[in-house]
């Protein structure tokens, strides 16, 4: 599917492994995205041991005609990878496309609503 001039593409940004069952809470929340917009254009991408990496996945989003990219790291807490391998990330790719808007979300695991949810599974029997 092409998409339009200015459409806006997300990538669900993970830590990645080696195990290939470990992708499917990603890919599942991709594909949830999809199910509540199925014009929305999502893609999942991996810091390390799995492809596609950040940089392939903005490419594919980019080739395909946004013009902003919205990265969401999938991660708990501020470790190594989000406080400091993801902003050079995300300056190397604002300097291979200047045109295109890139943006960062907060790490899920600062999102007050991921925090009540863990909270209420955490304790529930």
């Amino acid at each position: 599917m092409t998409m339009a001039a200015g459409m806006r593409g997300t990538v669900l940004l993970a830590h990645g492994s080696r195990d290939e069952r470990w992708r499917a809470p990603i890919e599942t929340v991709a594909a949830r995205i999809l199910q509540d917009d199925p014009g929305a254009r999502v893609v999942c991408a991996y810091m390390e041991l799995a492809a596609p990496d950040l940089h392939a996945a903005a490419a594919g989003l980019v080739a395909e005609g946004a013009l902003a990219v919205r990265v969401v790291p999938l991660f708990l807490g501020m470790g190594k990878h989000a406080r400091e391998d993801l902003p050079l990330q995300l300056e190397t790719l604002r300097k291979a496309w200047p045109h295109i808007d890139f943006s960062l979300a907060r790490i899920v695991g600062e999102e007050p609503e991921l925090v009540e949810l863990l909270a209420r599974i955490a304790v529930k029997y």
